[in-house]
């Protein structure tokens, strides 16, 4: 491989192959219950993205069982990441994120717990607990950031500062938690530049993943309403894997990337429609570093 991918990762660490199982904690998120603002971010789905995740009406455990079974028949072997992915997943009292965390922490064969989540709703005294909790299992906190450009911030209702994310990144740190963060690449109106912008200022900090992560549009969404009003430009499969080899070039290299496109709901899914042959995606990215004869960091500061 040309970058240094998740796989990889895992297998390093765990010394086998690692499945995610996404479970649904029964969260929600300060920018749709109005505490910020409502409705979420423009490209959110009912679900919170998490439409992937388990049935929220039952307990983690019944999840989780339901959730193997399904991926079982892809992987047969395995250990597993307990991934909580639905809305902002430490928005919530601690006792409750002590509850769920230890009793994911407790379920079979689970060797992680990955927590999304915004940088604006992690404590001290959370991430005090997580702290404790990854000397038992290891714990991670997927950051959902996006977008460096301000003008991108307003338009997709972030709700929260860039400084935000900075002191968010050195409180972690502080506490020796692995981080991920969460880029959209192909936002509307940004530029391959500025999306490259958001790569080279993540890179700046102390974080161990990123999560390159193709625009949906996910019918019934803000996005998609702006999208009908207004009709912006969606990247083509050519644009997009130009901007992610460019991207791969310029991360550094001990960064570990989660993602490279995106998992779309053909029931949901707007655009691109392309995105839904994750393969061909896939292998026309890896392709294009071959072509180039280029890779993670050739081109990193």
């Amino acid at each position: 491989m040309r970058y240094n991918n998740a796989n990889s990762f895992f297998r390093e660490k765990f010394g086998t192959k690692i499945i995610k199982i996404s479970l649904d904690g029964g969260f929600t998120c300060p920018n749709r219950d109005g505490t910020l603002s409502y409705g979420g971010c423009i490209f959110c789905s009912e679900k919170g993205s998490g439409d992937f995740a388990g049935d929220r009406k039952l307990d983690i455990e019944k999840q989780f069982e339901i959730n193997k079974v399904k991926m079982s028949k892809k992987w047969k072997d395995g250990k597993y990441i307990a991934y909580f992915q639905a809305f902002t997943n430490t928005y919530a009292p601690l006792e409750y994120l002590k509850e769920l965390f230890i009793k994911a922490s407790n379920l079979p064969d689970v060797v992680g717990i990955f927590i999304a989540t915004r940088p604006d709703c992690i404590t001290e005294e959370i991430a005090k607990f997580l702290y404790e909790l990854n000397k038992k299992i290891y714990v991670c906190i997927e950051l959902g950031f996006q977008t460096s450009k301000a003008e991108s911030i307003k338009l997709i209702n972030r709700c929260y500062d860039n400084i935000v994310f900075e002191n968010c990144v050195k409180m972690l740190n502080n506490y020796n938690l692995d981080i991920i963060v969460h880029t959209i690449l192909g936002l509307p109106y940004e530029t391959k530049n500025d999306m490259l912008e958001t790569i080279k200022y993540v890179s700046k900090f102390n974080i161990n993943g990123i999560k390159l992560q193709l625009l949906h549009i996910i019918k019934d969404t803000n996005l998609h309403k702006l999208y009908l009003k207004n009709n912006f430009k969606i990247l083509t499969l050519e644009e997009y894997v130009d901007i992610v080899v460019s991207c791969i070039e310029i991360l550094p290299p001990n960064i570990v990337i989660h993602r490279i496109t995106g998992d779309g709901d053909k029931n949901t899914l707007v655009e691109p429609k392309w995105s839904l042959n994750k393969k061909v995606v896939i292998n026309s990215i890896n392709k294009q570093l071959i072509e180039r004869d280029t890779f993670q960091g050739k081109k990193s500061i």
